[in-house]
């Protein structure tokens, strides 16, 4: 009978039988992954959830498989050692990128220089990661055509071995919070200082609740990052340019809600201002002088 199968597929015995072995371990493994996702997807609606086991059952699956077949196929290895060399070899050549992708993914689920929810930029890609994979991740994109880091509705996938030849600006670590500034022109001759208490006011009502929630966060950001923030409560700057007097605001965000905080602060800055008649914004004027005097009795 081995000799019929043999001759009829060209296949050794048992190596068919291991390779009928591994194809019915990959059918249970990916069959339980299967109805373990269907009960989740039933018990529970809430996104974040249904991703977190989305994930760890594909690494898991992906695992175990690695596991259970390597174990059926390890006796036979080292028949075919010299042939196995030959060929690893020429895979690492033909299959370079995906590789680097494989050890990418190695290096974002070790080092978590960026994780799902936060939000990032790489190269000319910015965005909220939605999902971590073996060969890719992928992003939420924000900005492009869209002002101030709101969503655009398209979804970027990038190879995971970008992380090697790209920096990586995570938005959400470290302390979790960003430094948002906006800028407030006056006329000179405007009453700037009673401007700039009104901006600090309205600036604290809006931010100064985040400071101390922020210096909690610092205090454990410095146990892995060298950070020495001193000052993160929110301040107004003073500067001169040639239209007038600048007062900037500067406080802290959360990086997925700093248009709506520019919004409500700006809303309450424009209210405000309507109220005092001594504070006028300055905007570029042009100013053009008639130097062609009319002669004496003409």
């Amino acid at each position: 009978m081995k000799d019929i199968i043999e001759n009829m597929l060209g296949i050794p015995p048992e190596i068919l039988i291991k390779i009928t072995v591994s194809l019915l371990i990959l059918i249970a493994i990916w069959l339980i992954r299967y109805l373990i996702l269907k009960m989740v997807w039933k018990f529970t609606e809430e996104p974040r959830l249904r991703n977190l086991w989305k994930r760890s059952l594909s690494f898991s699956v992906s695992l175990l498989s690695i596991l259970l077949i390597g174990g059926v196929w390890i006796q036979s290895l080292g028949r075919f050692s010299a042939f196995l060399g030959l060929m690893a070899a020429g895979l690492a050549i033909a299959l370079k990128e995906p590789l680097t992708n494989i050890a990418g993914w190695i290096f974002l689920i070790t080092r978590k220089p960026l994780a799902v929810g936060d939000r990032v930029a790489i190269g000319d890609n910015i965005g909220d990661v939605i999902d971590i994979r073996a060969f890719q991740f992928t992003l939420m994109e924000i900005g492009q055509w869209v002002d101030a880091d709101q969503s655009t509705g398209r979804i970027i996938h990038i190879p995971n071995g970008i992380v090697f030849t790209k920096p990586q600006i995570n938005y959400s670590r470290a302390f979790q919070y960003i430094w948002n500034e906006i800028p407030v022109l006056l006329k000179f001759e405007s009453n700037w200082e009673k401007a700039k208490k009104i901006l600090g006011e309205i600036v604290k009502v809006h931010a100064e609740h985040l400071t101390k929630s922020a210096e909690r966060r610092v205090k454990e950001a410095s146990k892995k990052y060298m950070i020495t923030y001193t000052h993160l409560t929110p301040i107004v700057y003073t500067a001169v340019r040639d239209c007038g007097v600048l007062l900037t605001l500067r406080y802290l965000c959360d990086p997925k809600r700093r248009r709506t905080s520019e919004h409500e602060i700006w809303e309450e800055i424009l209210a405000e201002f309507a109220k005092n008649k001594d504070i006028d914004f300055a905007y570029p004027t042009q100013r053009f002088y008639n130097n062609l005097l009319e002669a004496p009795g003409s």
